[in-house]
This record gives C-alpha cells, sequence and structure tokens, in this order.
C-alpha cells in the first residue's frame, strides 16, 4: 500500500524557516519524482517544486527540495517565509520526470499545514 505522509508544519513568525519532511512507503523512490505544492484557503492547488528521479536537490528562490532515497524522504526546505506561504504543503509522486501538472500525480498525502503570521 502506498503511503505519503507529511510533516514538519507548524506556525512561524515571517522571516522563519521550516524544513517539511514527505516520508515515502509502499515503494522505493529510485525511479519517481516528488513534487511539492501548496493550497491556501480559498485558493487552487498550486506546485511549489518538484524534484526528478535523477536529482538529489533542487533549488528555486527560497524553496530547496531535496531527496535522501535511502530513507525514501523528501524534503523542503522553506526560507524566509512570508505571509502569503500560509497553506496546506502536500507531497506527490509521478514516475520519473518533473511536471506541475497536478493531475499527473498519483499518490498524494494528507498534507501539512503551514501556517505564517507575527
Amino acid at each position: 500500500q502506498v503511503q505519503l505522509v507529511e510533516s514538519g508544519g507548524g506556525l512561524v513568525q515571517p522571516g522563519g524557516s521550516l524544513r517539511l519532511s514527505c516520508a515515502v512507503s509502499g515503494f522505493g523512490l529510485d525511479y519517481y519524482a516528488i513534487g511539492w505544492f501548496r493550497q491556501a484557503p480559498g485558493k487552487e492547488r498550486e506546485g511549489v517544486l518538484c524534484i526528478g528521479s535523477s536529482y538529489t536537490n533542487s533549488m528555486q528562490g527560497r524553496f530547496t527540495i531535496s531527496r535522501d532515497n535511502a530513507k525514501n524522504t523528501v524534503y523542503l526546505q522553506i526560507n524566509g517565509l512570508k505571509p502569503e506561504d500560509t497553506a496546506v504543503y502536500y507531497c506527490a509522486t509521478r514516475f520519473s520526470k518533473c511536471s506541475m501538472d497536478i493531475d499527473s500525480y498519483a499518490n498524494w498525502g494528507q498534507g501539512t499545514q503551514v501556517t505564517v503570521s507575527s
């Protein structure tokens, strides 16, 4: 049974940092891309960052995604958090290459809440 479990969310002040984790069970991550998505209240789910099966880390602005295939876990580091980063953050898997097409991801976690507020 495939299962993705996100953790690491919480309440953080603006300017702070968080590292979210996505632990995957039921299959090995070696050949899969992992995407992080987020959904703010009243908004559609949007892509944050993705890492393909051939990569161990990727960075875009304040966001860094990394993977540890030995632990079957993917991480999302967010620095310089802003109130607009407040959302539920989800991880999801798809075979091989990254895509920001949400519908192309087969397996999803339940999400972890990130709240940025002073």
